[in-house]
């Protein structure tokens, strides 16, 4: 234990003002560059999705060129219009970066040459096997390696197998001369996995580092202090790649026991909620209808699928992915037990979905629970609307589009399923339907609803 808090001590935090000092032990080479406060001159976002185009507005006001670039046209022209998914106090900084030109957007790769920093945000995928697909990575690596050139520094923050950073970047920049803490400086620094607390700022969510060298990590921190207060270092990329895939599971694992626990308070006949937060848990260890997103429903399964070549079983891990993956099943199997129970057979029911996008908040709809319960209902026969302010076009599996609900009435329907409740968002409707199912465990418009 005194080995392990010794180790936690002198990992100190390097601050975004470069004042602090670094735990990477050594010569002091990254202290001293952090004391002089390397300029970074410009950066280039390569992938402007849900995590790339947030990084670009953090670096609005602290760097005078950002070049956002995003293969596809379709989604710049969407930004460029000011029509992107944003939290609340990113629209108007997204606003002034466009208006005073300090954010470029481009599809064109190539023009990660001009840049002094090169921040990759394009995510990993897994298929429909839950094998990893990492085509779209490769891709963005092997273009900011063949455009690379002496004295950038390449970030990866995407979530995916150990050893990534070194095998897209590191060892492809070495075959081409760019020796890597010398040439170049290669280090992984994951996407902050939430907000944490209630009007957490983004810069207060510290942010882990792992250069493939000393010096890389130190110029790394440069960069990524400007995005954050707090940068972590750690040892490696690899540490820094694990550090991502272990704080993604535990939020599975802690959800998928979040689930079995209250369907075992349902057996027991006491209220999920009072138990949870009178075990002094958070909202984050609330049960609910699934999980959806970029990260915690995909990165678990690289470990697997890493682990499994090497011959080793993570059994816990996989128990808690196949108890995610069936809990939209589960919202199905209560939702047709309500109907049958209030005298209405599930085929012909009309059913409503109450906020389809994966999180409360956010326009996004990856891997969202709402799309499996829309299809199973509709697999029981039931006539499926659903309603989000922030989701105008769902597609289903099928690729059959619906279109949202502008201004549902609660009587018109069977039963509401309470999927995602988004902030601003008028609800009181819903009371008006005879039968609600919540599955968030979180509703209270309706004192006539009932949990999952």
């Amino acid at each position: 234990m005194a080995e392990v808090a010794g180790r936690v001590e002198a990992r100190k935090t390097i601050t975004g003002s470069g004042e602090a000092t670094t735990g990477v032990e050594g010569d002091g080479t990254v202290a001293e560059r952090d004391r002089q406060g390397t300029a970074i001159w410009s950066a280039a976002v390569v992938g402007l999705g849900f995590a790339g185009l947030p990084t670009a507005l953090a670096l609005h006001g602290r760097c005078p060129r950002i070049i956002g670039i995003d293969t596809s046209e379709d989604r710049l022209g969407v930004i460029a219009t000011r029509c992107a998914e944003l939290p609340g106090p990113d629209r108007p900084v997204l606003d002034e970066a466009l208006s005073d030109r300090t954010l470029e957007l481009t599809s064109d790769v190539r023009v990660v040459a001009e840049a002094d920093a090169v921040i990759i945000c394009v995510p990993a995928h897994v298929d429909g096997s839950h094998l990893p697909d990492l085509a779209a990575l490769r891709g963005a690596c092997a273009a900011a390696v063949a455009a690379a050139r002496p004295g950038q520094i390449i970030i990866l923050t995407s979530t995916s197998c150990v050893g990534t950073t070194r095998e897209l970047l590191a060892e492809p920049l070495a075959a081409r001369g760019l020796r890597p803490g010398t040439d170049v400086f290669v280090a992984f620094s994951p996407e902050p996995a939430g907000t944490g607390d209630p009007g957490q700022e983004r810069r207060e969510i510290p942010r882990v580092v792992g250069g493939v060298t000393r010096a890389c990590a130190g110029r790394a921190a440069e960069v990524v202090g400007k995005l954050t207060d707090q940068v972590l270092p750690v040892s490696t990329p690899e540490a820094a790649e694990a550090a991502a895939l272990y704080e993604t599971i535990f939020r599975a694992v802690s959800l998928a026991l979040a689930n079995e626990f209250a369907d075992a308070c349902a057996t027991l006949r006491v209220d999920p909620i009072e138990v949870t937060l009178a075990a002094g848990l958070g909202p984050q260890s609330l049960p609910g209808p699934g999980l959806g997103g970029h990260c915690v429903p995909c990165a678990p399964h690289y470990l697997l699928w890493q682990l499994g070549h090497l011959g080793q079983a993570a059994p816990l891990v996989e128990q808690a992915m196949r108890s995610i993956a069936q809990r939209p099943g589960k919202v199905v199997d209560r939702a047709c037990e309500m109907l049958a129970a209030g005298g209405t057979a599930p085929a012909g029911a009309k059913v409503v979905v109450v906020g389809a996008a994966c999180r409360a908040g956010v326009p996004d709809v990856a891997e969202s629970p709402a799309i499996p319960i829309i299809t199973g209902l509709v697999a029981r026969g039931a006539t499926v609307s659903y309603f989000d302010p922030l989701v105008p076009i769902l597609r289903l599996p099928s690729g059959q589009e619906i279109r949202t609900l502008r201004t549902p009435h609660g009587a018109d329907f069977d039963l509401a399923v309470v999927h995602t409740l988004h902030p601003g968002t008028g609800y009181s409707w819903v009371a008006g339907c005879p039968l609600v199912l919540d599955a968030t465990y979180e509703f209270g418009a309706a004192p006539h609803s009932v949990v999952v």
